[in-house]
């Protein structure tokens, strides 16, 4: 029996899983990978992770947010839906939402509006935030730290930035997701050293399915795609960077994620 870990990051409604979205639940519960974060995006996407995530209590969960890049879609009814998906038992966190300065696919102040009102949201409801930031950083902080007595809980997804942006997200009390890109010999070497510098309870690991399949994987999937099975091959990149076993680091992120997001 594989032990079990929690992938707190999972675009399974992506169009790549289509075909073989059940067996991929499937193939990761075999590897212990249980329950999966399904992350929305935008509307219809939360609307079908929620949908999906319906189908398997206690194994599959969802998070209702507008991506960055989405922000340009929203309209007036766009916080509405939000916080009626949010009432869904199954719906655990508001997000992911953030800004992203590396693509631009929405305009920057629209970006900021939208990311705003969801972290509104998310106090307004005392639920966890699901966040995103890429090349924003100093928007970023400088957005959320006006909220910072009200938000209940908040996780920095796909953490791959620097020594003080790291610092910066702690002293905020913030939790950090790593992902593949650990395993990645040319761009995540730095964040090898940095993830010694997490308190192991603020420590969360995700695949970002189908996104970052980790580089080094012994038998890489065909169609290059990534699935939450992959996940312990993460948690033991993670536990050679902090010297502790693997089993360890599945304990140790399992328990805070079940925390994080008040899983039963």
């Amino acid at each position: 029996m594989n032990k079990q870990m929690i992938d707190i990051g999972v675009n399974l409604m992506h169009r790549s899983f289509q075909q073989d979205r059940d067996k991929v639940v499937a193939r990761a519960a075999e590897e212990g990978v249980s329950p999966l974060i399904l992350t929305g995006t935008h509307e219809r996407n939360s609307e079908e992770a929620a949908r999906y995530a319906a189908r398997f209590p206690g194994k599959l969960y969802a998070t209702a947010g507008i991506h960055p890049h989405d922000a340009r879609n929203c309209t007036a009814h766009t916080i509405e839906k939000l916080r009626r998906l949010a009432s869904l038992p199954q719906v655990v966190a508001i997000g992911e939402c953030g800004l992203d300065y590396n693509r631009d696919f929405s305009p920057r102040d629209v970006q900021k509006k939208w990311f705003e009102e969801q972290v509104q949201l998310a106090c307004e409801l005392q639920m966890p935030l699901f966040l995103h930031e890429r090349e924003a950083h100093s928007d970023f902080i400088g957005l959320l730290k006006p909220y910072a007595g009200r938000i209940h809980k908040a996780v920095v997804h796909c953490f791959t930035g620097s020594t003080h942006e790291l610092q910066v997200y702690l002293s905020m009390g913030f939790y950090i997701g790593i992902t593949g890109w650990i395993c990645d010999e040319r761009r995540g070497k730095h964040l090898r050293d940095l993830v010694r510098k997490i308190p192991l309870n603020r420590l969360m690991i995700e695949t970002d399915a189908p996104f970052l399949t980790p580089r080094d994987l012994s038998v890489k999937p065909k169609d290059g795609r990534n699935e939450p099975a992959f996940l312990p091959h993460i948690a033991q990149a993670v536990a050679a960077c902090v010297g502790k076993t693997r089993e360890e680091v599945a304990d140790i992120t399992t328990e805070t994620a079940k925390d994080f997001f008040e899983l039963k």
